[in-house]
């Protein structure tokens, strides 16, 4: 190990200073900075403030809302109903009578815009004999329009009612004026059966130029026909078309030049029928009760 003198010239001695060895090297470590703890403090998280926010305002909004509509509402509804000036009755109106509908309307006149009830009106009207069916509908700003549906009388049912063509029957005051159309008559019940014979078999007769004038059905069930030409047949209960066109087919082939001498035909049979007179025919047109073919 080497030493070194080194001479203190203020004790005039000298002294020893110990030299470290040549070999290797000195680490001297870095001074670490002092740390210091760091406070946290805890802070409200923004999407649950926004959300409660959102809970606290859109109730409030929506009852201003609410209270804004109501007020705007109050103000414009007194302008907007206003007294009706103005009824317009609509329709192809036949036997209609205008005098009867005013006086339905009337007791409406008095009532607002906004105020009448119309399903109330609708109702009165359609309680008209021949009113099949009502509208009425507001017109902005104080009219009203009144549509109406005439019955279609397409045949008397007994001597009080007629029937529409959907076999519904309806009761003007006076059908005496309607004394050229078809009378059926049966039940009450079976008003749309018997409409609906009838009209199959105005279409058997149609291109034979006749049709029904008479149809009934009487209470044990037996249908009686009269055509236009006054001949009375009679059908029985059952099979009622198939027995129409066979006297149809035998009436081309056998009885149409003594049409005019028929009074009544018997179709109750099976396989036959027979045939009333008016007056005595001659005698190849008598036997009439034979067999189909």
């Amino acid at each position: 190990m080497l030493r070194q003198m080194v001479r203190d010239p203020r004790a005039g001695k000298t002294r020893t200073r110990r030299v470290a060895p040549g070999q290797g090297a000195v680490r001297v470590a870095p001074a670490v900075p002092r740390s210091w703890p760091r406070l946290s403090l805890s802070r409200p998280s923004l999407d649950g403030a926004l959300t409660r926010i959102k809970q606290l305002v859109w109730p409030l909004l929506l009852v201003g809302l609410g209270v804004g509509l109501y007020e705007l509402g109050s103000r414009i509804l007194p302008l907007a109903d206003q007294p009706i000036e103005l009824i317009s009755v609509q329709g192809e109106l036949q036997y209609i009578d205008p005098v009867a509908v005013q006086a339905v309307i009337q007791p409406y006149l008095n009532e607002s815009f906004l105020g009448i009830d119309l399903n109330a009106m609708r109702t009165d009207l359609a309680q008209m004999p021949w009113v099949a069916s009502a509208a009425v509908t507001r017109v902005w700003p104080s009219q009203l329009i009144v549509h109406l549906d005439e019955q279609l009388p397409v045949a008397r049912w007994g001597d009080e009612a007629l029937l529409n063509n959907a076999g519904k029957a309806f009761k003007p005051e006076d059908i005496s004026r309607f004394a050229d159309l078809p009378q059926l008559d049966g039940p009450q019940r079976a008003k749309q059966r018997v409409m609906q014979y009838y009209q199959q078999f105005n279409r058997l007769l149609r291109p034979y130029g006749q049709g029904v004038a008479k149809l009934e059905l009487r209470e044990r069930g037996s249908w009686f026909l009269t055509t236009q030409d006054g001949i009375q047949v009679l059908l029985g209960r059952d099979e009622l078309v198939d027995k129409m066109q066979r006297f149809l087919t035998i009436d081309q082939h056998m009885l149409a030049a003594y049409r005019q001498q028929i009074a009544r035909v018997d179709l109750r049979y099976n396989n036959a029928m027979a045939v009333a007179w008016r007056e005595p025919v001659a005698e190849q047109s008598t036997g009439m009760q034979s067999n189909r073919e």
